[in-house]
């Protein structure tokens, strides 16, 4: 990274601004385009339409009637959002029949037309960087980015931030992902939300989502590519919850919000961390990625806390910020509920957003995690657990969105795993392969959930693949490419997953408890946790589309194929699951396209290499001297691959003659199985636990607003009004009665005295001038002393 020449272009920020404007146009207009105006003045319908409780479907006409009284996870992704069921014309297509009253579908189009250009804008610019990416490298060792500098963001002292987008090795393939299946997916919800009534508002939302996910793998620093992480938070807040009038909704919405909250707390505290102490050991005060990058080491030489260095409690914190957005133990309980949104949500958060943020957040900063190993054995121990707990939850679900959110937990534990073992490389080509086939995997229960009128229960569902021959077929291309069976895209992914955390070198937890045997502890744990996804979805697959069909005869009569515009990406998608792998062709290292192309923007893998080899641990060569495969490597491929269809063969058995059997070893292990289908009881766990105790805190805190605060402002009050009334009796009593009062009085009485002189006769001055000289007289002749003698 160190040699990496950075060429200046102009045109990066074209891709996150251009959904960014999608949103903002569709976010102030969509409303106004999709219900238009009565001669120039509002609505004819009123000015929100959202608030009117209106029943726009005729189930007899569509075939489709109102399914509000499903499970609790049931999906709304054929409704409306007052629960209503999805209109369909004769022909499957969304005829204007289907409209909300006032509705156009001449705006609807315009709305679509918008969010669906935008986002191939985007996809477009992004493929013309890779290529040129592709002619500035060539197939060299060396490095060139691109880089699209706007201005100076922030400037304080010695500290300068910039807003400048990247387009490195590494940014390049996330943005080719998002983009692109963001299209897809858009492309998809045109037909899937194409009479919702907030149809506008739905697609205002998409498009935010992906500009956030933009920001955040283009910034080519942690500040911006913060700004991105909690821009997917706000986004995945909005879409989860937006049928908010159901209130299981706005809870899933609230709990993934504030789930996600907490990760971020200790993401802040990481990368506050880094940039002070890189800042202040170098003078570098700086978050760009490669300048700290370049700095790294310096992390290692500082105690930090418990003997920890400053690397390690650093990369910990970032990691417990990946463990909230890519849903790991513990901060994993949110994707679940997730599902409350409409399926291409789902498909956008599980496949090319979001959850996978973690995973690029970690291989990006692959320096530092290269000088924290404890922190890299914690992440493997954690990700181990992760995906063997979310298997066991998939295996006993019946809702088909259920089984597939817990096994993108299970797969985002993979990729965490490629991670811990160091190689960062198979962990982003795990998100490519996983991002294929498990957006294929959601947009296809969505068309299965779109045609059974919304309903959810695979219990429900069954001989599908008659029905609908397109979701059926590209469905079970992505089931074989999850299940790892070679040569489908999740095998070399998958595989290599597994080779790289058997050989790995964890280091264990520094000098207190090394953990030398580690690596094959995990892997084993992880074997059996892929033999499980392998079983779950064959389940899934055996209950939707084979066997006789369970539906009801209302929802049996309207079955059918999915439009084009659901089906187009599905087979797109298909396609890419099916060969995906190729991009990272494991068998052969010439042909591995992928983990050549990511190495210069990956040194962490060398660097824990030689690492290791410092200690005496000499890793295994994956290739022999012609470059093809060892026979070591081939034995752990075709191991992998056994496993695989051990497993499918074992659930097709059982779920297309022998479901007795899996019904007799549930009533043979009540136990078992009820722990498994409340899902190891975690949320019950974290009520018990986490909410109870601020709930108890919350509670303490408002007996000492109500006791204390309140009683020292109410005893404030009455001590105010105490001297209010004792400085109104001093104004009664002493200013008004003595001060005012007594003067009044005074001049009053010596008033009185006066005009008892002042009568305004002369007579009486004259008889009193009189008397005056007499006075004076008498008191001249010495008369006074003769009286007091």
């Amino acid at each position: 990274m160190e040699n990496t020449i950075f060429k200046d272009v102009h045109y990066l920020w074209w891709v996150p601004v251009a959904p960014a404007v999608g949103s903002l146009i569709l976010g102030l207009f969509g409303r106004r385009l999709e219900y238009p105006t009565k001669d120039g003045k509002k609505p004819i319908w009123g000015n929100d339409p959202a608030k009117y409780n209106y029943d726009w479907h005729d189930p007899d006409a569509h075939g489709h009637g109102a399914h509000a009284g499903g499970h609790d996870s049931h999906d709304h992704g054929a409704h409306d959002d007052h629960g209503h069921g999805h209109g369909h014309d004769d022909d499957h297509g969304h005829g204007g029949h289907g409209l909300a009253p006032g509705q156009s579908a001449s705006g609807i189009t315009i709305v679509n037309l918008i969010a669906c250009g935008t986002m191939l804008f985007a996809a477009l610019v992004s493929t013309f960087a890779f290529w040129t990416l592709l002619h500035e490298n060539g197939h060299g060792e060396g490095n060139v980015a691109l880089r699209d500098y706007l201005f100076d963001w922030i400037v304080a002292g010695r500290a300068k931030i910039e807003l400048a987008f990247l387009a490195d090795r590494l940014s390049i393939v996330m943005m080719l992902i998002v983009t692109w299946i963001g299209f897809l997916i858009h492309v998809y919800s045109t037909a899937y939300m194409g009479h919702d009534p907030s149809h506008w508002r739905f697609f205002s939302h998409l498009n935010f989502f992906c500009f956030a996910m933009l920001l955040l793998v283009m910034g080519d620093n942690l500040l911006l590519l913060f700004v991105g992480w909690e821009g997917v938070g706000l986004a995945s807040y909005l879409l989860i919850g937006f049928w908010f009038k159901d209130v299981n909704n706005a809870k899933a919405a609230i709990k993934a919000f504030v789930v996600n909250r907490v990760g971020d707390f200790f993401f802040v505290i990481g990368m506050m961390l880094i940039f002070w102490y890189v800042g202040r050991q170098t003078g570098v005060w700086t978050l760009n990625v490669y300048e700290l990058s370049k700095h790294a080491q310096v992390l290692t030489d500082i105690p930090l806390a418990f003997g920890a260095t400053v690397a390690t409690i650093a990369t910990l914190c970032l990691f417990m910020g990946a463990t909230g957005k890519s849903a790991q133990i513990p901060l994993y309980v949110w994707l679940p509920d997730a599902m409350a949104g409409p399926t291409p949500v789902s498909a956008l958060i599980h496949a090319a957003t979001m959850v996978t943020s973690g995973i690029y957040m970690i291989a990006r900063m692959n320096v530092f995690y290269a000088y924290a190993p404890t922190t890299l054995t914690i992440i493997g121990i954690v990700a181990t657990a992760t995906a063997f707990m979310s298997a066991t939850i998939a295996i006993t679900q019946n809702d088909i969105k259920k089984v597939l959110a817990y096994s993108t937990v299970s797969q985002l534990g993979f990729m965490f795993m490629g991670l811990a073992a160091g190689a960062f490389w198979v962990a982003i080509f795990h998100v490519m392969t996983h991002a294929f086939f498990k957006a294929c995997l959601f947009l296809g229960s969505g068309s299965v959930i779109h045609a059974c009128g919304g309903e959810q229960d695979m219990r429900k569902m069954g001989g599908l693949k008659a029905y609908m021959p397109i979701t059926a077929g590209t469905f079970m291309v992505s089931w074989i490419a999850i299940a790892g069976v070679f040569p489908f895209s999740g095998f070399f992914s998958k595989d290599e997953i597994l080779h790289q955390l058997h050989g790995a070198s964890f280091f264990g937890l520094g000098h207190v408890l090394p953990l030398p045997h580690l690596g094959s502890a995990l892997w084993v744990i992880a074997s059996v946790s892929a033999m499980m996804t392998a079983f779950y979805m064959t389940r899934q697959v055996y209950m939707t589309f084979f066997g006789t069909n369970r539906s009801s005869e209302s929802v049996r009569a309207h079955l059918h194929e999915s439009p084009a515009a659901m089906t187009i990406p599905l087979v797109v998608l298909a396609f890419l699951a099916a060969i995906g792998g190729a991009f990272g062709f494991i068998l052969n290292e010439h042909w591995n396209w992928l983990e050549h192309w990511l190495a210069p923007v990956l040194p962490g893998t060398e660097m824990l290499l030689e690492y290791a080899k410092s200690l005496g641990h000499e890793p295994h060569s994956a290739y022999g001297a012609s470059g093809w495969a060892t026979l070591g490597t081939l034995a752990y491929a075709a191991l992998s691959v056994v496993l695989a269809v051990i497993s499918i063969s074992f659930g097709a058995w059982i779920y297309s003659k022998h479901t007795d059997v899996a019904e007799k070893a549930a009533e043979k292990l009540p136990g078992v199985h009820k722990f498994l289908f409340n899902k190891w009881y975690v949320d019950e766990l974290y009520n018990a636990t986490v909410v109870r105790a601020v709930s108890l805190l919350s509670e303490g805190f408002a007996w000492f607003d109500r006791t204390v605060v309140d009683g020292l402002v109410n005893f404030c009050g009455w001590l105010l009004q105490a001297l209010k009334s004792l400085a109104g009796a001093f104004d009664r009593g002493a200013v008004d009665q003595l001060g005012v009062g007594g003067t009044a009085w005074t001049v009053d009485r010596f008033g009185g005295l006066a005009r008892f002189f002042q009568t305004g006769k002369i007579q009486t001055y004259l008889v009193l001038t009189f008397l005056g000289l007499v006075t004076l007289l008498v008191a001249l002749q010495g008369g006074f002393q003769a009286l007091f003698k």
